[in-house]
């Protein structure tokens, strides 16, 4: 993945990027993940793969799922989660509660930031968590 998308910011300019954008790019970060996962490890037509991920990358899931690894996280990231959790969205979740919502955001911005500063052994670890 490495060799496919560019990723040259430095990390001083990453740490003021809003969370939301973390959190913008963690989303597609795990989407891949889960989707990656599910075809690897299944035989299940489109279809069925997509509602399995639903599964997967739902706000409720990704709650519980940053409940889980909590107390694995370094002080860093839980800074990370922290700042993404406080961040005021202007957006009303359909199918979560606000607490949900903010967790998955999140659990994104986790991601989002992990993978913009090329931690990505660290994303496998932390995603690795779920299973």
């Amino acid at each position: 993945m490495e060799e496919l998308l560019e990723l040259n910011r430095p990390e001083e300019e990453i740490n003021l990027l809003s969370p939301l954008t973390w959190a913008y790019i963690g989303d597609c970060v795990y989407d891949l993940y889960i989707r990656t996962h599910l075809v690897n490890t299944t035989n299940l037509k489109p279809h069925k793969l997509h509602i399995q991920t639903i599964q997967y990358v739902k706000a409720k899931s990704q709650a519980q799922l940053l409940e889980k690894i909590q107390d694995k996280l370094t002080d860093e990231e839980k800074d990370i989660v922290r700042r993404g959790r406080n961040t005021q969205t202007h957006h009303l979740p359909k199918n979560s509660n606000i607490q949900e919502y903010r967790y998955a955001t999140a659990f994104e911005s986790l991601i989002g930031y992990l993978y913009l500063t090329k931690k990505f052994k660290r994303i496998k670890e932390i995603l690795n968590l779920w299973t």
